[in-house]
């Protein structure tokens, strides 16, 4: 019989969310410096401010901020039309951290989201005819390669299932209950305003009622604009300065070229030179090396004067490496020298970017620096990048430059908080207007003629009737009158609300299932108590509402669901025995109401480290228990659950019951020692059950995230295949370290439940003609190949989109690209994201390399030698990566590049940086030869759904002296200028941080001077410094500086990264020096 158990602490306060109105979209405010205003090191309070940081809005939490718009007046079911939006608003401040507070590294606290608790909206059908589950084969997305124990006491049994009751933590005798409460700071919320007028808005600003300024107006035929050829030539000598050498100058275009720069867009008039500038007109960002731009000559060097003899000077956006002419010896040493190799340049600046210039796109900055968007026609390159920002009008002229033809898409990337939010459009029962022929949706590029009564598809051509409600007399430039007003018409990314037509079902609530380890090894090295401790913290930012479910179960050898009834006295344990046909529970006894079962859930929390602890069972039966929470939350009165999101903590190798795996690495090694023929075998999952299962799992809308905290090998490869699939991710904690890794557990799993994040997605890509989608890679689950299905989707998941021709493209027209996502928002919502490029077309190859993208093709490269890796040897996926770099600088030194000595790099402008960048990433883990296999298996998998933004950073990380940071006078930056990444920068008397928005090492040399350990760790030799460090905020400059610098970074990479010592003459100190 269950009994009363005392509760061992009160319950949780419960925030009073807002519930907002059905037209709320929560995924535009939502940043991550709303995260690290609070996001804190472990026993450690972050200052009020950080040094010139600009203030950030706290998005958590905030009440819609628009409300629906009234239907317009006049024709039935039209529109309402939008005005133009106003300057951004200003930053709102940071909540200032308390000055005390728990010593667990923190993400900030705000509102939890919230699901309205109102009447369900319908659910959308997907782009086309999508069969419904089961009908076609389904086949995972991404890259496929061709061809290819005791319990607690007290049990009983009843109706097949054991129960027992859940027994509280002791508590000492005549002590007082301590009370649950979060360790989250709690700020100040602040409420956006809403749109004027009723307007419908994702937040201030709104649109008012002027025309947008800068609005993109479509090509006009025969408009003859000429591009400029572009910067001037930056030389970098890689040898020692010597005597100039003879020669002449050879400058024009390369033999069987005409030297007529012609214009992608017009043909240039006879005679005349294309100005010198950017092919896009002036950019709007600080020149940065591997860009359009040179960057500025080094300090103290004079450039010798060109004589008879010497090689003649490059072509523009070219740059000259000098590494030794043949057949002449070279003055002093022979030695590289480090200082003149290129090297990115980080600007702590901030820039504005706008997408378009009139008729013209202009080029993105680089990924990795602080820009803000203003779209004036084209998306943020946030939302969409390509590899190219003009497109080769043929297939050859693209194969012949050697370079990648891909978009990376990441449709709910968290925007700049200073930039204009994404606006939604409701046009009522009638939809949104689109193609007749191709689908495509209304965007600024579609051409209306015939005085407004017809529009031109951009992207198939098709000339379609304009709905009467949509009708609009056009101006005297030929554009709509309306269109400054309409932000389907002058923005490059829109958001619409879906109609019933989109849909086949109502939305079901949302249900959180957390899934436990508690076998003998998981308990033992303190992860049951970390994950149980994380999700009892997580529960306070989960929605609350009469839409939000919750359900826990744990397993070791057999599966164990709890009843959290309100009707029980206590939680109820339903063990499962059987592991080979797996069965569940009650639907309605496991999944509870998260408003009924709040009290019962933290006390099971509580409970399970002491329930387990004396748990002697070492296996683990992973798969069923997967496969058993899956049953739980697939159906509930005959219908299918939606919107589901299962979280799974395991620490050991399942070893029992479905899905049960061996420990391969052992047996791998020997393999490698024999030849390394294969190896790459063992990161392929081990058998079709994951596989079998996952795809259950996608169809039926159950997104699986895994976090892993383990101390030996579990088989990532094979466990991968389930997140992977779903639309979830892998979360790697090795070796699991119970004194620094519960802060980042915490904050990883709090980040998953609160960042913006959509459900039941469906994503389509549709290009203009001559161009066609070839592959998409990513986390997802592909059952027709036009379209990807996304159980789940959130801001940091990217899909690289592979494109190739079927067409000749017309040179001087205009190729766009559009983004379609599907999804339901985290209140229950359906709505379809739209996101439009469009960039001009070319049959100048040198235009090509001008116009390339290093951080998107670099991210191309990245994600397809992650998809090789499973299927080749290393050596050879190495082999491949270094050709796709040689391929591109050959083509564009023999067609493109001025005659000149072998003894000469060339390297165009805009990939100057591309072979540091290769030789980093054939050093990275992934593609190493002593990388253990869980290692490479999980690097695989977080290169699958990695931005552009975090893909460079990976491969070559950021350096900074720690020694130094007191000594820096305070700027503008939080961070401290970078080092160079070489060996020459290296100190042994000095302590470095190196952080690739994975982790941070501090590198420590053997002799550092003691001042400086006692002031930032506390001890006074290196062998006093712990391993597993955690980071303390003593009372001195350097040690505050450096905890303002570890939460700055962890602001900027969205993520909670755990620090790791490395020291000089140690194998850890290996580690930081490759």
């Amino acid at each position: 019989m269950a009994t009363n158990v005392p509760p061992s602490g009160a319950p949780r306060p419960v925030s009073n969310n807002l519930v907002p109105p059905p037209n709320y979209i929560p995924n535009v405010q939502r940043t991550p410096d709303s995260l690290a205003d609070n996001l804190q090191n472990l026993n450690l309070n972050r200052p009020p401010s950080m040094p010139n940081s600009a203030p950030r809005p706290s998005p958590f939490g905030q009440p819609p901020p628009f409300a629906s718009s009234p239907p317009s007046q006049g024709i039935p079911g039209a529109p309402p039309p939008f005005a133009r939006p106003g300057v951004p608003p200003g930053a709102l401040g940071r909540p200032v951290v308390p000055p005390s507070g728990p010593p667990l590294g923190t993400f900030p606290s705000g509102g939890a989201l919230v699901r309205p608790a109102g009447p369900p909206v319908a659910q959308p059908s997907p782009f086309a005819s999508r069969p419904p589950p089961g009908t076609l084969p389904p086949s995972i997305g991404g890259y496929v390669p061709p061809g290819s124990g005791p319990f607690p006491s007290g049990v009983s049994q009843s109706s097949g299932f054991l129960s027992c009751p859940v027994a509280p933590p002791p508590v000492a005798p005549g002590a007082q209950p301590t009370p649950i409460s979060s360790p989250l700071a709690t700020g100040q919320v602040l409420q956006p305003p809403r749109a004027p007028g009723g307007l419908m808005s994702n937040g201030s600003p709104s649109f008012a009622s002027a025309a947008v300024p800068a609005a993109p107006r479509f090509p006009r035929a025969g408009n003859a604009l000429q591009p400029p050829l572009g910067p001037s030539l930056t030389t970098v000598s890689l040898a020692p300065h010597r005597a100039p050498s003879m020669g002449t100058d050879l400058g024009g275009s390369p033999p069987g070229v005409p030297m007529q720069p012609t214009s992608p867009f017009s043909p240039a008039a006879q005679g005349t030179l294309p100005p010198t500038g950017p092919p896009f007109g002036s950019p709007t960002w600080p020149m940065q090396p591997g860009q359009v731009a040179p960057p500025p000559s080094v300090p103290g060097t004079v450039q010798p004067p060109r004589m008879f003899g010497m090689p003649p000077p490059p072509l523009p956006n070219q740059s000259i490496a000098t590494i030794g002419q043949t057949g002449a010896p070279v003055a002093g040493s022979s030695k590289i020298d480090p200082n003149q190799i290129p090297r990115p340049l980080p600007s702590s600046s901030v820039t504005v970017h706008a997408t378009r210039q009139g008729n013209q796109a202009n080029s993105p900055p680089p990924a990795t620096c602080d820009y803000i968007v203003k779209d004036t026609g084209n998306c943020s390159p946030r939302y969409m990048r390509c590899t190219v920002n003009q497109i080769p009008c043929t297939a050859d002229l693209l194969n012949t430059s050697g370079m990648p033809l891909a978009l990376l898409v990441q449709p709910l990337a968290l925007p700049h908080p200073s930039e204009e939010p994404i606006q939604v459009v409701d046009f009522g029962e009638s939809g949104p207007v689109r193609c007749s022929r191709c689908k495509g949706y209304i965007n600024p590029f579609m051409k209306f003629i015939d005085q407004g009564r017809r529009f031109i598809c951009n992207l198939c051509g098709f000339t379609d009737e304009t709905p009467r409600y949509y009708h609009c007399n056009l101006g005297p430039d030929g554009r709509r009158r309306d269109a400054d007003e309409r932000p389907e018409l002058c923005r490059g990314t829109v958001e619409f609300v879906a109609t019933k037509e989109y849909m086949v079902r109502d939305p079901m609530p949302a249900v959180y299932f957390f899934l436990i380890d508690v076998s003998m090894n998981a308990v033992q090295t303190g992860a049951t108590a970390a994950a149980c401790s994380g999700i009892n913290q997580v529960i306070a930012d989960l929605p609350e509402s009469p839409r939000t479910s919750v359900g826990v179960a744990t397993f070791d050898s057999t599966i164990h669901f709890y009843n959290l009834k309100r009707a029980l006295q206590q939680p109820l344990m339903l063990i499962v025995p059987d592991v080979q046909d797996v069965y569940t529970p009650l639907q309605t006894d496991v999944l509870v109401p998260l408003s009924e079962c709040r009290q019962h859930l933290e006390l099971l929390l509580e409970s399970i480290p002491t329930m387990f602890q004396n748990s002697k069972t070492a296996e683990s039966a992973f798969g069923a228990a997967v496969k058993a929470a899956f049953l739980a939350m697939k159906s509930t009165g005959g219908k299918l659950m939606t919107d589901d999101l299962s979280y799974l903590q395991m620490a050991v190798l399942p070893s029992t019951g479905i899905g049960a795996l061996s420990a391969r690495e052992a047996e791998g090694k020997a393999n490698v020692a024999a030849g390394e023929k294969e190896a790459h075998k063992l990161l392929q999952p081990v058998d079709k059950t994951f596989k079998t299962m996952a795809i259950e799992f996608a169809e039926y809308q159950v997104c699986v995230d895994i976090f892993i905290t383990a101390q030996t090998y579990v088989d990532v490869a094979s466990i991968s295949v389930i997140p992977r699939t779903t639309g979830g991710q892998v979360y790697y904690y090795y070796p699991f370290s119970v004194v620094s890794d519960p802060a980042k557990l915490y904050n990883d799993l709090r980040w998953n439940v609160t960042r913006p994040q959509g459900f039941e997605a469906v994503m389509r890509v549709r290009c203009s003609q001559g161009i066609q989608v070839q592959e998409y890679s990513g986390n997802f689950c592909k059952r027709i190949p036009t379209d990807v299905d996304l159980p789940g989707i959130d801001c940091d998941k990217s899909i690289l989109v592979t494109l190739k021709h079927d067409d000749k493209l017309q040179d001087g027209s205009e190729c766009a690209f559009q983004c379609a996502l599907l999804y339901t928002t985290v209140y229950g919502q359906r709505r379809i994201r739209v996101t439009t490029l469009s960039l001009p077309c070319t049959n100048m190859l040198s235009y090509l390399f001008r116009s390339a993208d290093l951080d998107t093709q670099f991210t191309c490269f990245l994600k397809q030698a992650a998809n090789e890796i499973p299927f080749n040897p290393l050596s050879r996926v190495r082999e491949q990566v270094t050709n796709l770099c040689i391929n591109s600088l050959l083509s564009y030194r023999k067609f493109c590049a001025t005659p000149s000595s072998s003894g000469q790099l060339i390297l165009p402008e805009a990939l100057k940086l591309l072979p540091l960048y290769t030789l980093a990433l054939i050093k990275s883990i992934g593609l190493r030869n002593d990388a253990r296999i869980d290692d490479r298996s999980f690097w695989i998998t977080y290169v699958s759904l990695l931005s552009t933004t975090l893909a460079i950073p990976l491969v070559y990380p950021r350096m900074l002296a720690i020694h130094e940071l007191d000594s820096k006078e305070s700027d503008e930056s939080v961070l401290p200028p970078f080092v160079p990444l070489s060996s020459e920068h290296i100190s042994d008397k000095c302590v470095y941080l190196l952080e690739n928005g994975d982790d941070c090492l501090i590198y420590i040399g053997n002799t550092v001077d003691p001042a400086i350990l006692r002031q930032l760790f506390g001890v006074s030799s290196v062998d006093e410094v712990p391993t597993q460090l955690v980071l303390h905020q003593f009372d001195n400059p350097l040690s505050k500086r450096l905890n303002d610098v570890m939460n700055e970074i962890r602001r900027q990479r969205c993520s909670y990264l755990r620090l790791k010592v490395c020291k000089k003459g140690e194998p850890s100190g290996q580690c930081f020096q490759t």
